[in-house]
């Protein structure tokens, strides 16, 4: 492997994205959240994954379109909190997921992510983190998100917690998945994989039965109903 460059030293000016990504940070901190957690099990995830891989179809998208799914029954959780004192709901669901560049921090937004098909929704990821490398995402690509993901586990994180973003009511941070002894229907021990996620919502409109029946939704569609992600 190529030797690492020098160790910066002294102050670093930081780019306009990272500065970009320190001010919306500083804004989550009005905001009064809450967090909730669930253990899925991925097998049934993990199959459907290794069929649909093959033609074109990456984990991120499948869990977009998971999420998306799971947000036509739960709107609140897809909502805003209005200043004024009211909740924004969205009309579409656009689901944004966290790409990690050289310098920053990007969120490529997938928009009304329920309303497409497994392939398109894989093709239209790839053409976004395409452009979010080669900085060419425009405004509404990066900055119309009603619902936002990050996903470590590829990193072998087994569960974290998420920032909010700014102007959002949610973001479902996602761990890697390991496998675990769990005792059986049959009485006998068997062997899952199973994955944790957990939920940040602003509590000014979301309360915690609504992230845990979120997270419940979730949970049955990626254990019982990952056919339904193929339409």
């Amino acid at each position: 492997p190529a030797a690492a460059g020098p160790a910066p030293t002294g102050t670093v000016p930081m780019s306009g994205m990272m500065k970009a990504v320190a001010k919306n940070m500083e804004k989550t901190l009005d905001t009064p959240i809450f967090r909730v957690s669930r253990t899925i099990c991925t097998d049934k995830f993990d199959a459907l994954y290794a069929k649909l891989k093959p033609k074109g179809v990456s984990v991120s998208a499948l869990l977009a379109k998971a999420v998306a799914m799971t947000l036509e029954k739960h709107p609140v959780v897809n909502a805003a909190y209005d200043p004024s004192g009211a909740i924004k709901y969205n009309d579409d669901i656009n689901v944004a997921m966290a790409v990690a560049l050289d310098g920053g921090l990007i969120t490529p937004t997938i928009r009304k992510c329920n309303e497409m098909d497994i392939y398109t929704v894989g093709r239209e990821w790839r053409d976004l983190v395409n452009k979010a490398k080669s900085g060419s995402l425009k405004p509404e690509e990066y900055n119309t998100g009603t619902f936002a993901i990050t996903n470590l586990g590829m990193f072998g994180v087994s569960s974290f917690e998420a920032i909010l973003p700014s102007g959002m009511g949610s973001i479902l941070a996602i761990g890697g998945t390991k496998p675990v002894v769990v005792a059986q229907k049959n009485g006998h021990f068997g062997v899952e994989k199973q994955m944790t996620v957990t939920i940040t919502c602003d509590h000014r409109h979301i309360y915690g039965a609504d992230a845990a029946l979120f997270l419940k939704d979730l949970g049955q569609l990626l254990e019982e109903e990952t056919d339904s992600l193929v339409f």
